[in-house]
């Protein structure tokens, strides 16, 4: 029953991850005036963050109960997004055939690590007050 439970809140987790990326994404075009003619060019950014967030955050153990369920290891999908937010930079570039600016990459980065573990957090509060109910 609790492999059951583990594997929902896991879920949870990864939903609300992708969640997060798809807001930076949207933030990401709505501060450049873009948002309303984005349309699915917002692919372009969303997809190649998922990825290079899907490649770096499990192989830190950011998808593993026991980590998640600990404060003093958000650290690791901070640095999962500080790696695969460099990684979708690069990517995005690919699949545009682009030049990729660094100030991009940096505002990416940045902005990519503190809106994950905000919403760690969130997910961390959430997970303690659930295991006392």
């Amino acid at each position: 029953m609790e492999k059951d439970v583990n594997r929902r809140l896991m879920g949870i987790l990864a939903v609300g991850d992708l969640i997060v990326i798809a807001l930076i994404t949207l933030v990401g075009f709505a501060s450049h005036g873009a948002l309303g003619s984005a349309g699915l060019r917002m692919l372009t950014t969303f997809t190649p963050l998922a990825l290079g967030w899907l490649a770096a955050a499990p192989a830190l153990g950011a998808y593993r109960m026991e980590n998640v369920a600990r404060m003093n290891q958000l650290w690791r999908p901070v640095w999962g997004m500080a790696l695969g937010a460099p990684m979708a930079a690069w990517l995005r570039g690919v699949w545009l055939n682009a030049a990729i600016q660094p100030v991009f990459v940096g505002v990416l980065v940045g902005v990519s690590m503190t809106a994950i573990l905000i919403w760690r957090i969130v997910f961390y509060f959430l997970l303690q007050s659930w295991r006392k109910s």
